[in-house]
């Protein structure tokens, strides 16, 4: 069995009056894909933006519970958010480069960072478009416009801007909900690919692209987790009635 790389205790998040998660606990391996399944607003999101504390950015945000990473509480009070966010990547359910090129895009983090070294930041920046699978389409256009890319090549450039910081793991909130299945497959491979390097969450609403790309799944219902374990079993022989009637369709 995989040792798990976060470790998430009794978690729970509330925004104002709101209880938006109730309670979560389940462990995430190393190395492995867990995907987050769920139908619209049951938190998934939630709880993926609560792992590098992107929810901080909200009003009336308060957690209770813990999100133990490496073996810290990523929200005890010596934890510098910044850093776990160096730590813990994200990529969003759009592409969103910067309106910069497409170099200077993968760049972005280390000059943030302090690089200096001309030749250091470009050996980087090939490094993680190749891990992104996008080197070979942009190697002879790197001071284009990232603007210029397609959606797919778009959301492939922001998972190379991730990963050239190098982080530990990779949070991927629908990443190919907004384009068209060869670019999605093309993700998913990529997503395969990148899980001997990295620990990968993936929220996707697209119950297929989870049964393809994951190793372990969750599925969230009403902020609640109702059912968590190893993908095939949760597909093909789920033990709650609620985990059932999602996978077949009945709601949701």
């Amino acid at each position: 069995m995989a040792e798990d790389k976060i470790s998430i205790q009794d978690f729970s998040v509330f925004f104002g009056q709101s209880q938006i998660l109730h309670n979560i606990s389940m462990g995430i391996a190393a190395n492995q894909v867990t995907a987050i399944i769920g139908p619209s607003g049951c938190g998934k999101s939630t709880l993926l933006r609560s792992i590098n504390r992107m929810n901080d950015f909200f009003e009336n945000m308060r957690i209770e519970g813990k999100i133990i990473f490496d073996g810290k509480n990523v929200y005890g009070p010596e934890i510098d958010p910044v850093e776990v966010r160096q730590k813990v990547g994200m990529v969003f359910q759009r592409p969103n480069p910067f309106p910069k090129s497409i170099f200077e895009n993968v760049a972005y983090g280390l000059r943030i960072q302090g690089w200096r070294d001309k030749k250091k930041i470009s050996q980087r920046v090939e490094e993680s478009l190749k891990s992104a699978a996008l080197w070979d389409e942009v190697k002879d256009r790197l001071n284009s416009s990232a603007f210029a890319l397609s959606g797919g090549q778009q959301q492939r450039l922001c998972i190379a801007r991730a990963l050239a910081v190098e982080p530990e793991v990779l949070l991927m909130d629908e990443p190919a909900s907004a384009l068209d299945p060869i670019a999605t497959a093309r993700i998913e491979e990529l997503v395969k690919q990148l899980k001997t390097r990295y620990t990968i969450l993936l929220v996707t609403h697209n119950m297929q692209e989870a049964a393809r790309t994951s190793d372990f799944t969750a599925f969230l219902l009403l902020g609640k987790l109702i059912e968590f374990g190893p993908t095939p079993q949760i597909f093909t022989n789920p033990q709650k009635k609620e985990t059932e009637d999602y996978l077949t369709g009945r709601f949701g």
